[in-house]
């Protein structure tokens, strides 16, 4: 139950990041460029001092290390500014669900790129998600925005490259840890060196509280809840639980904001969530084990 509970807590502060980056920006509480500069300072602040909290407490390491972080933080701050940007257009749900579907994409393409063993069922997979962000974009009723869509299928490929450079990281959240501390100068850079987008729509005291949250809360502590239950669950189970992020967006997106969910949205859901699934399962479970 311990288990069930945490890692449901951890979906909801994923799912969490779309509602309030929603409610922020498309209330027009805060630009997204500032709304993403608040999230990454916030959320380095409350992962430095939960490293440092562990390191009081247990001993073990406070920093993965500075070196060879580039490529890491880079894809992190693709992420964060992509996910803000585009969050000025879509629906919670249905940016979760091309943020989700491009994660998984990047994923598979990078292990094509590395030359890893590819099993049939993840080409599968990787298809009927592709198929699923096609069928959001596709022109026609209920299409979604592309300029948005593309800047949060840009935001899935920064997620993806940053998991790929990561997953080699012995300490997953130390590791997260100096990612974000590393992202905080750069991301205060760029804000200066565009001061008219930053200024384009005035950041409001509700604005920055919800920035704050999404950086400490829904990011810094998701963040550590879930690689503390991912041991226990495993590769396999972890990517599924994933699955209900978009969900659980879309479900907040419509109790606190009032979006709808159209048939579009539900037919690439089934589509990308599927796919993941598929991907996902081990083989024994997928059906591809011969006995």
């Amino acid at each position: 139950m311990r288990l069930f509970l945490v890692t449901a807590l951890a979906m909801l502060a994923f799912a969490g990041n779309s509602v309030l980056n929603r409610m922020a920006v498309a209330g027009g509480a805060i630009d997204p460029m500032a709304f993403a500069v608040w999230r990454v300072v916030a959320g380095a602040g409350m992962l430095a001092l939960l490293v440092a909290f562990r390191r009081a407490r247990s001993g073990g390491v406070v920093w993965a290390g500075w070196a060879g972080r580039g490529a890491g933080v880079a894809g992190l701050l693709v992420y964060l500014f992509g996910f803000s940007l585009a969050y000025a257009a879509l629906d919670a749900g249905t940016g979760a669900l091309i943020l989700f579907g491009a994660v998984q994409v990047t994923m598979f393409l990078g292990a094509l790129w590395l030359r890893e063993d590819v099993p049939p069922r993840r080409w599968v997979g990787a298809g009927l998600a592709f198929g699923g962000l096609v069928l959001l974009l596709a022109p026609g009723q209920g299409a979604v925005p592309v300029m948005a869509a593309g800047m949060m299928a840009l935001a899935g490929v920064g997620w993806g490259f940053y998991s790929l450079a990561g997953r080699r990281a012995g300490d997953a959240l130390a590791a997260t840890a100096a990612n974000f501390v590393l992202a905080v100068p750069v991301a205060l850079t760029a804000l200066a060196l565009l001061p008219e987008a930053a200024e384009a729509v005035p950041a409001s005291a509700r604005g920055i509280v919800l920035a704050v949250l999404s950086g400490a809360v829904t990011s810094g502590m998701g963040y550590a809840l879930w690689y503390a239950v991912l041991p226990q669950l495993g590769a396999g189970r972890g990517a599924v639980a994933q699955l209900t992020v978009p969900v659980i967006a879309a479900a907040g997106g419509a109790a606190l904001i009032g979006e709808g969910v159209g048939w579009r949205f539900a037919l690439a859901s089934a589509l990308v969530l599927g796919g993941v699934a598929w991907a996902s399962l081990p083989a024994r479970q997928s059906g591809l084990t011969r006995r």
